[in-house]
C-alpha cells in the first residue's frame, strides 16, 4: 500500500530555511522560480521545476500536502482527501484546494489559505506511517471522506480498499458505529456503507453502480463469471443474468491493466472484442459498454440500458416487466 521511493508523489522537496541554510538566497530562489528551474507548491516550499510541470493535478495534490504537513507548527497526521495520496487511493470528485491536517493533540484546527486543520480522536490503528509521513488508515481516510465529499466519490474510496483487502465491511461498520468515537450522523455515510462492494474494482466500476442505484435499474451482480465447460472466459462487470444483459465500463486503465508486453492498445481492444464475442455465444446476452462520457450524461444512458433491455426482451418474446 505505501508508494515506492521513486513514485512522483514524493518528489524531494525543500523548505525555503533548509535552502537558506544550504548556501542559498532569496535572489537565487527567485531566480529558480523565473527560469523554471525550481517551482513553489506552497509558499516556503520548492521542488524541482521540470519535475513539477510533468506532474498531474492529482499528483501536484500530494506534493502539496506533503509541504503543508512538512510546515505544520504544531503534531498532525494527514487526513481526508489528503490522505488518500499515500494510500494510493483515488481522488475522483474530491475537492483538491486545501490540505487536510488532523490534529493529534485534541484542540479545535484552524483554516488557513490552503490548509484545513480537524480536531478528530485518534486511536489504535488510526494512523499509517509511510514515507516519513503520518496520515489516516484506510477505515479511517474511508469515513472522513465521506463526512466532505459525494456519495459517489466516497463510494469509489471505499470499493478501492475493499477490493484491495486494505479494509472489511465490517471494519468500516464497526468503526463508524462505535459509541466511544462519535462520528457525526450522516445519511451520506450510512448510504455509502450499504453500497460498498468488494466486488468493484475502479473507479469507473464504482461509479457505473451508483448510476445504477440511482436510477433504480435492476440490481446487478458484480464480475459475474462465464464459463466454458470448466474454462473461465471472462468475468462481466455487472450482469443481469434475468434480463439477458450484461455491461462493461471501459476505461483506458483498463485497457492499459490489461495490454501483454509488446501489444499495442488496438491488439487489446480486439481481444476484448473476441472475448466479448465469446460470452455472448455461451450466454445468449447482450452487451453495453460504458465510457467517462455516458456517465455524465445518466439520463440518456438510462435509456439506452432500458432500449437494450426492450430488444433482448422483443427476441424472447416477453416485456420488459416480465424479463
Amino acid at each position: 500500500m505505501t508508494l515506492s521511493a521513486d513514485d512522483v508523489r514524493l518528489l524531494p522537496l525543500s523548505l525555503r530555511r533548509e535552502l537558506i541554510a544550504a548556501g542559498h538566497t532569496d535572489r537565487s530562489l527567485a531566480r529558480g522560480l523565473r527560469t523554471g528551474a525550481l517551482a513553489r507548491p506552497r509558499r516556503g516550499a520548492y521542488v524541482d521545476g521540470h519535475m513539477w510541470a510533468g506532474l498531474t493535478d492529482e499528483e501536484r495534490y500530494a506534493v502539496r500536502a506533503r509541504a503543508a504537513y512538512r510546515q505544520a507548527g504544531t503534531d498532525v497526521v494527514l487526513s481526508h482527501a489528503s490522505a488518500l495520496p499515500f494510500l494510493d487511493a483515488p481522488l475522483w470528485g474530491h475537492d483538491l484546494a486545501d490540505v487536510h491536517l488532523t490534529r493529534r493533540d485534541g484542540r479545535t484546527g484552524r483554516r488557513e489559505a490552503g490548509i484545513r486543520q480537524h480536531r478528530g480522536r485518534l486511536v489504535d490503528g488510526d494512523i499509517v506511517e509511510a514515507n516519513g509521513l503520518l496520515f489516516s488508515s484506510p477505515v479511517r481516510a474511508t469515513l472522513e471522506v465521506a463526512t466532505l465529499v459525494s456519495v459517489e466519490a466516497s463510494l469509489a474510496v471505499a470499493n478501492h480498499f475493499l477490493h484491495r483487502g486494505a479494509l472489511t465491511i465490517e471494519q468500516l461498520h464497526g468503526r463508524y458505529e462505535s459509541p466511544l468515537l462519535h462520528w457525526p450522523a450522516s445519511l451520506g455515510t450510512t448510504l455509502m456503507l450499504r453500497l460498498a462492494d468488494p466486488r468493484i474494482e475502479s473507479v469507473g466500476e464504482s461509479r457505473t453502480a451508483y448510476f445504477l442505484w440511482r436510477s433504480c435499474l435492476p440490481k446487478p451482480v458484480p464480475q459475474f463469471e462465464v464459463f466454458d465447460g470448466h474454462v473461465l472466459v471472462g468475468r462481466l462487470d455487472f450482469a443481469f443474468p434475468d434480463l439477458g444483459i450484461w455491461l462493461e465500463f471501459d476505461g483506458r486503465v483498463k485497457y492499459e491493466r490489461f495490454r501483454r508486453p509488446g501489444e499495442a492498445i488496438v491488439d487489446v481492444v480486439l481481444r476484448e472484442k473476441r472475448r466479448q464475442d465469446r460470452i455472448e455465444e455461451i450466454t445468449g446476452w447482450r452487451c453495453l459498454r460504458i465510457v467517462w462520457a455516458d456517465l455524465a450524461r445518466p439520463a440518456a444512458l438510462e435509456r439506452r440500458i432500458l432500449q437494450l433491455v426492450d430488444d433482448v426482451a422483443r427476441t424472447r418474446g416477453v416485456r420488459r416487466d416480465q424479463a
